[in-house]
């Protein structure tokens, strides 16, 4: 099991926004990019709009952030986008075999690990910024 690819995706499309400000980042230009069908892109911009973290006008091509990189974290874009049922990342499996000893306990053992680790992922999502993510990118294409 995994994280949807939209959480990447939506990275990329933030990053390729800032990257491209000279230019015109249309849905078309972000599939591109990412090696995508423009309907894709513009699904995951609809979601990164409601969120506040991107602003587009209907009619006219293109995207830019509506804010500054150094306040858009990590975890911002993982809610942006994450369009999972349950709050949580890991699922438990349910109704176990009450009768088996497995059954009884399996959900009450490992929920707690399971919290903690989510924790521990949002911790680290909300200590990274866009800003570290479109520097990395910059320092390794040599873009000033």
């Amino acid at each position: 099991m995994s994280i949807s690819s939209r959480f990447s995706v939506g990275i990329h499309i933030l990053a390729l926004i800032e990257l491209n400000n000279e230019g015109v980042t249309s849905s078309e230009f972000l599939a591109a990019s990412v090696n995508t069908n423009p309907a894709v892109i513009r699904k995951l911009m609809g979601m990164l709009k409601k969120a506040g973290l991107i602003e587009v006008q209907p009619g006219i091509a293109g995207a830019k952030l509506a804010k500054e990189l150094s306040r858009i974290t990590l975890f911002d874009v993982y809610k942006a986008v994450n369009v999972v049922q349950e709050k949580e990342l890991f699922s438990i499996h349910g109704s176990p075999h009450p009768d088996c000893f497995v059954g009884r306990n399996i959900q009450h053992t490992i929920e707690p690990i399971f919290t903690a680790a989510q924790l521990a992922m949002e911790n680290v999502l909300r200590n990274v910024t866009m800003e570290d993510v479109v520097g990395d990118i910059a320092n390794k294409e040599n873009i000033c």
